[in-house]
Parts: structure tokens; C-alpha cells; sequence
């Protein structure tokens, strides 16, 4: 089957993609706060736990965007 893709579908898309977007990054960033503040880091190595944490959160937000899109232009969900 085709997918369907109209200005309707894709736009439905986005805002399901914003979304979950949204709350995985509330989620991503509550848990690397508990983390640094529970072993007090600060400065460079709340850093270098950012960046550890910033490839894993950077596949989480293309997952949901391609979830997001596969489910808005899906014809079985219209």
C-alpha cells in the first residue's frame, strides 16, 4: 500500500513527532539530573555526562519521529 501523504498527514506527523519529543527529552534530561546531582558532578564531568547521555537521546528522537511519521501517513490509520 502507499503511503498517504498530504499536507494534513504530514503536518499531523510533525506535531506527533513535537510531541513525544518533547516528553522524551523531559524524561532524558530529569534522569541525567538525578544522576549528576546524586554523584555531585559539576563542570567538566557533567559534561562529559552530557554528551554520553546526547547520542542515545539523539536516536530516541529519530525513532520517534519515524514512528510518528509511519503512523500519520499509515492508510490503515486515516
Amino acid at each position: 500500500m502507499q503511503r498517504i501523504k498530504t499536507f494534513k498527514t504530514l503536518t499531523r506527523a510533525a506535531a506527533a513527532a513535537c510531541f513525544l519529543a518533547v516528553q522524551a527529552v523531559i524524561c532524558i534530561s530529569t534522569v541525567y539530573w538525578a544522576v549528576a546531582a546524586t554523584l555531585r558532578m559539576e563542570g567538566t564531568a557533567a559534561m562529559v555526562l552530557g554528551a554520553i547521555f546526547a547520542l542515545p537521546s539523539a536516536y530516541l528522537l529519530m525513532a520517534v519521529t519515524r514512528m510518528a511519521y509511519d503512523a500519520e501517513t499509515d492508510p490503515g490509520n486515516q
